[in-house]
């Protein structure tokens, strides 16, 4: 189009020389007057010119001696559709004029009607509307074509007359043709899997209601085939001058494949690499479903049976890795034949299983499938071309009211297979009231610990986080001593768990906090370069259900003066499985302040990865176990892989623990895992031997693991 540097360029079409003429002078009287027109008196000449030439604006006679009326509109509209054309004419006929219109033409006037400034205000008009009809043709152009070449489906949903539009691509991800999609919303959500109907109408109707910004949900579809495909639904409102929601458009994506890998990192996730059976996640799961079950109906009784093979290590060190490795596979394997449905068997890592029996009325129910384990045992092993002939140490403890939690139940089974390991491999033994002559052991201890802070008996020790990418520490995990005065020095495997059940941990743990925080800032002031340093706690899940645990870290962030962001809290396994309310709510006071939380040793707690869906934690911890085995080609590669995706999927970092060797770092390097920590960067470390390490990681000009080695 003309702009206000450019003189105006007309055609004008027009056979008879006086009526041209008198268009002329009302042209030059109007505000056109240094319009440049070009006359022709037979529309193929006109056409011709179209075509080799730009105008502004066509001026056309209705009858011309090689043409007449529509037909000559349509002739130009073909030939160039983005000028706009004016019909000139001495036949005042409402309807021809309306036709004109319809085919393309932008104004009708009667010639012996027009002035100057009608003329005028048509070519303007002419000229605006046309130019808007080609901003919007285009507009549909590209629309149309991103709807080709999307891979999303388009739905459009007029609310007020229930139409829908569906897009050819909406259609072919279903495999539904244009006759079979009838224009409703029932071509969709009668297609929406029964069990997914419910939530998918509440997240429509909540968006609609205006309480979510935008809708969106995932879900399963039947196709035309009948077969369910996964699919995401996606759409956003337009809404009149109160708020109602009149219309709602969006897309619709096939995440089939999605869906696919994050259950195949989800199995992953919850069984063990190498038997195939379910690991302690999904073993802990399952025994909590029969601890609530046990505590609605106490007649529901159940079983733990605790398995360790018996002089495992001398067969691994004797025929090999690979040899215990399908020992293992094999042991496991005849443990899921011969139990009944309803129960469950278990890899809890190394040559350890369990069992739980559901439904068992007696203990002889569970001792009898003991001695059938040792059938099972007593039949050769064929490993390696070697016959092979192993036995297991069993450990039974029985579902009882004092048990409060999964893990206590798992404990006491394993501590009476110690038990009969230590006296009779090979057997089995049933937790009872004589196994607490240990007990009295751990209550003595028990009492020195609720005494240790006040003599200052406990002393914390920092290990390395090592960023993997940059080779720096980036953070230190907070680790707890306890310096005895009798014992010596006892380490927190041997004095965590009983300041769990004690109820000591929570004194503990604020001490430790408190101490690592204001050490964590001392080191942040002491040099810029560890401004972002962090430092990770251990906190136990008994924390966390009490109401003011987000404030009592929060008081002492300020007493201490440290960021939050700094301030990483490690969950311990047993947290995720008493994700209540007060729980949850004390999380998200957490991270709303900015501390940062962390799942630590993931894949072999007594965590459950479908708790992961009700928080977003910061940060996966991978357990030393996957690591120290992760070798090229091997199962436990694979599943540190797998585990390095998982928190990919889910929008968390990764740490790797227990890192030993240059070729376990620079496996994960590889594998993408963002940080590390382990002996070979460092131990732990109390804080004037941290401090000096940190100290000469600043004094070179470059860092790497190399270097943290000789720390």
């Amino acid at each position: 189009m003309s702009s206000q540097s450019t003189p105006l360029r007309i055609l004008m079409i027009e056979d008879d020389r006086i009526e041209a003429e008198l268009i002329r002078r009302q042209l030059a009287q109007s505000a056109y007057t240094a319009a440049e027109i070009e006359h022709h008196q037979r529309i193929a000449r006109a056409l011709e010119r179209l075509r080799e030439e730009r105008y502004d604006i066509v001026l056309l006679d209705l009858n011309l001696p090689d043409g007449h009326g529509v037909s000559n509109l349509t002739r130009l509209v073909g030939a160039c559709d983005t000028v706009p054309v004016i019909i000139l004419t001495n036949v005042e006929d409402e309807r021809t004029a309306t036709d004109l219109v319809r085919e393309g033409a932008q104004d009708y006037l009667i010639k012996r009607h027009i002035t100057a400034d009608l003329l005028a205000r048509a070519i303007r008009y002419a000229m605006a509307r046309k130019g808007a009809e080609v901003r919007l043709r285009e507009s549909e152009k590209r629309f149309a074509l991103a709807v080709a070449g999307a891979r999303d489906g388009i739905w459009d949903w007029d609310l007020e007359t229930d139409v829908v539009y569906y897009s050819p691509r909406w259609l072919d991800l279903l495999g539904l043709t244009p006759e079979q999609a009838l224009p409703g919303p029932a071509t969709w959500l009668d297609r929406i899997e029964s069990d997914d109907q419910t939530g998918l109408r509440k997240a429509l109707q909540a968006h609609l209601d205006g309480e979510t910004p935008h809708f969106e949900y995932e879900c399963r579809m039947s196709n035309a085939a009948g077969e369910l495909i996964w699919v995401l639904a996606r759409g956003l409102a337009v809404r009149d001058e109160h708020g109602r929601a009149v219309r709602i458009a969006g897309s619709l994506s096939d995440i089939s494949d999605r869906k696919s890998t994050e259950a195949m990192l989800v199995h992953e996730a919850l069984h063990d690499a190498l038997t195939g059976l379910p690991n302690r996640n999904l073993f802990l799961d399952r025994l909590d479903l029969a601890m609530r079950q046990h505590r609605r109906d106490r007649k529901r009784k159940f079983a733990v049976l605790f398995l360790d093979l018996d002089r495992f290590k001398a067969i691994n060190d004797s025929l090999g890795h690979a040899a215990g490795d399908e020992l293992l596979i094999e042991f496991g394997r005849r443990l899921g034949m011969f139990l009944r449905p309803g129960d469950s068997v278990a890899r809890l890592g190394g040559d350890e299983f369990a069992i739980l029996l559901n439904d068992v009325t007696n203990l002889s129910e569970a001792t009898r499938v003991a001695e059938r384990v040792h059938e099972l045992l007593s039949q050769k092993f064929v490993i390696a071309d070697k016959e092979i002939f192993a036995t297991a140490s069993i450990g039974i403890a029985l579902s009882d009211v004092k048990y409060e939690r999964s893990g206590d139940l798992l404990r006491d089974a394993d501590l009476a297979m110690y038990r009969t390991k230590r006296r009779r491999a090979g057997s089995y033994a049933v937790f009872d009231s004589f196994m607490h002559e240990t007990a009295l052991q751990r209550l003595e201890l028990e009492t020195d610990l609720r005494s240790a802070i006040s003599r200052g008996e406990l002393a914390v020790y920092y290990q390395p986080i090592v960023s993997l990418e940059h080779m720096r520490v980036v953070g230190f995990e907070a680790l707890m001593r306890w310096f005895h005065p009798v014992r010596g020095l006892i380490g927190p495997d041997d004095f965590i768990p009983l300041a769990e059940e004690s109820g000591t941990i929570g004194a503990l743990t604020w001490w430790i906090m408190r101490e690592a925080c204001r050490q964590t800032r001392a080191w942040q002031q002491s040099d810029p370069a560890f401004g972002d340093l962090s430092i990770s706690v251990n906190v136990s899940t008994r924390l966390f259900s009490d109401p003011d645990f987000a404030q009592r870290t929060v008081r002492v962030l300020e007493e201490v003066q440290l960021p939050a962001s700094a301030l990483h809290l490690e969950i311990t396994e047993n947290a995720l499985l008493e994700h209540e309310a007060e729980t949850l709510r004390e999380l998200s006071a957490l991270q709303k302040v900015g501390v940062k939380l962390h799942l630590d040793d993931f894949g072999t707690g007594y965590s459950s990865l479908s708790y992961l869906n009700l928080f977003a934690y910061d940060t996966l911890k991978i357990d030393r176990s996957f690591v120290s085995a992760a070798r090229d080609g091997s199962r436990d590669r694979r599943i540190v892989d797998a585990l390095v995706n998982l928190g990919r999927v889910l929008d968390m970092n990764v740490i790797a623990e227990g890192v030993e060797t240059q070729e376990q770092a620079q496996n994960l390097r590889e594998l993408k895992c963002c940080m590390a920590q382990g002996f070979w960067f460092s131990k732990p470390l109390p804080a004037e031997s941290a401090e000096a390490l940190l100290a000469r990681e600043r004094s070179l000009a470059s860092s790497s693991i190399r270097n943290l080695t000789h720390n």
